[in-house]
């Protein structure tokens, strides 16, 4: 049996930036074959010699100038046979988390523009975009609640309060600060600092950090991080 594939594998990477209790994401602004610019996740075809998370670590630096904090493999798309009507394309997202304050985004290569937009204003993107964005939304809200993802998104210091609102900006949900502060410094991985913020009004506040170095020896160790919710 004469088996006939021409299929291309693609990458996508759904990048999410965090600032003033709004989450974003990353997304540039595209132009082929004479058609109308369209916003779009960053992301590209796979090299013939590379791997998938080198072919997404790539795409990424030549379109938005990013290096990122957090990424894994988030879903593979594919059933939909006309998804991208240029060519068969099979692919495999990827989710990922950044201190966006931090960030110097410049478009490059294919993209003609870079610009993070609020989940809440993303408009209608090309292919499946939406679809894979709404999958990685998901994502986070689950993974905040059992793995310690927040601080991706946070700079290395932080009032509690921020880490506080991102929690209540992510999941849509108030939350009972007091029993917040108390589970989280509970776990001991997130340490006070001798450093206040540079509020101009008001009395200043302590900044906090988060130690990855004890959290993985702790997590070897058995420590199951959990945050739950009523």
């Amino acid at each position: 049996m004469v088996m006939s594939q021409n299929i291309k594998i693609a990458v996508d990477a759904v990048v999410f930036g965090y600032q003033q209790d709004t989450l974003y994401v990353l997304l540039i602004q595209q132009k082929f074959d004479g058609q109308e610019s369209y916003w779009a996740l960053p992301g590209g075809l796979v090299k013939d010699n590379e791997s998938l998370i080198s072919a997404v670590t790539r795409e990424l630096k030549e379109e938005t100038n990013v290096d990122i904090n957090f990424m894994e493999q988030l879903y593979t798309f594919g059933d939909d046979l006309n998804r991208d009507s240029r060519n068969r394309v099979i692919s495999v997202a990827y989710f990922a988390l950044i201190d966006s304050s931090k960030t110097n985004i410049k478009a490059d290569t294919d993209a003609d523009k870079v610009q993070w937009f609020p989940v809440k204003d993303v408009p209608a993107l090309a292919f499946d975009h939406n679809l894979i964005l709404q999958r990685a939304i998901e994502r986070l809200k689950a993974k905040l609640t059992y793995q310690p993802v927040g601080f991706d998104l946070l700079p290395k210091e932080f009032l509690f309060s921020d880490l506080e609102n991102l929690y209540c900006t992510i999941l849509e949900k108030e939350i009972d600060r007091r029993n917040f502060r108390k589970k989280i410094l509970s776990f001991d991985i997130v340490e006070e600092t001798d450093r206040f913020s540079e509020k101009k009004a008001g009395r200043p506040a302590k900044l906090f950090r988060f130690n990855s170095a004890k959290y993985k020896a702790l997590e070897k160790g058995g420590f199951h991080f959990e945050i739950k919710f009523a």
